[in-house]
């Protein structure tokens, strides 16, 4: 089991959760069930997705004994390559009667969304032309685990889009990113070797690291789009009081030295997630 718990990453659950958590703060018209069972299938989707990382990416050659980032489950040998591609398949299947239920409540945007995340889930590192290793896998992150995340989350209860479910979805998308671009900046060459062209490889250091943090510079810049309307929102600023200190490592160390930031990049998403969640629901 524990070989699993490994497999699924459980530390970055942060970046599905996150996003239900403020599409369900933010909606007029809260329906709990609605909101849990998105809850549940961003988790699913999570994971699976996660299963299909492990498997392509030691079917790609990309992870090797020489990575850097915490122990892979296929690579190591824990879980052979056709146990992980079962297990991708059935987690992602699980999915299905979440999708939908939620199509029940509200039609054909779902079967869109929920098609495109499995398969986006899949082919960020599968198919011909894996996302992440085109360099995509930014905008990948940024739009699922963002606008999509958070509008949909707030769309399956109201089933109504609103302007502000996407921009809030845009501040955790950018938070989402910040997580993958410490990852990428850590694996760089590693990722070189194999062949990975993450926006690390294709534009250096430099690039990514003004990425991370334009990440938190425009997610200041949508608290405060949400403090004109919700004075209390304007607490969500503390969770990005953490990543002060965590720029400063950002340009300054490099490999391995930057794994902690992954973790610390998550807690600051957590806390965003539920600092705006508590402010924007505090009346005024």
């Amino acid at each position: 089991m524990k070989d699993w718990i490994l497999a699924a990453r459980l530390r970055t659950l942060p970046a599905a959760i996150a996003p239900v958590l403020l599409g369900w703060s933010i909606c007029e018209q809260k329906h709990t069930l609605a909101a849990i069972a998105a809850l549940l299938g961003a988790i699913l989707i999570q994971i699976a997705t996660n299963f299909a990382n492990d498997y392509f990416d030691f079917i790609n050659g990309a992870d090797t004994e020489d990575r850097i980032g915490p122990t892979r489950a296929t690579q190591a040998g824990l879980i052979t390559p056709k146990q992980m591609k079962w297990a991708f398949i059935f987690t992602f299947a699980l999915t299905l009667p979440i999708i939908g239920y939620l199509t029940i409540r509200g039609g054909m945007p779902i079967i869109w969304i929920g098609a495109a995340s499995i398969a986006s889930g899949i082919l960020y590192t599968g198919g011909p032309k894996p996302l992440g290793y085109m360099g995509l896998g930014d905008i990948f992150v940024f739009v699922f685990f963002g606008p999509i995340a958070v509008a949909g989350t707030d769309y399956v209860q109201s089933l109504t889009w609103s302007t502000n479910g996407l921009v809030l979805g845009a501040a955790c998308g950018l938070l989402s990113t910040a997580i993958l671009v410490v990852n990428n900046l850590r694996d760089r060459e590693t990722d070189a070797v194999v062949g990975k062209n993450t926006l690390a490889v294709r534009f250096g250091e430099t690039f990514v690291r003004v990425e991370y943090s334009l990440c938190f510079i425009l997610t200041l810049a949508i608290i405060g789009y949400f403090g004109l309307q919700r004075p209390w929102a304007w607490i969500a600023i503390l969770a990005l009081l953490p990543g002060i200190p965590l720029q400063k490592s950002m340009w300054t160390e490099n490999g391995r030295a930057l794994d902690p930031n992954l973790g610390k990049t998550a807690k600051i998403l957590v806390l965003f997630s539920i600092l705006f969640s508590i402010g924007w629901n505090i009346p005024t």
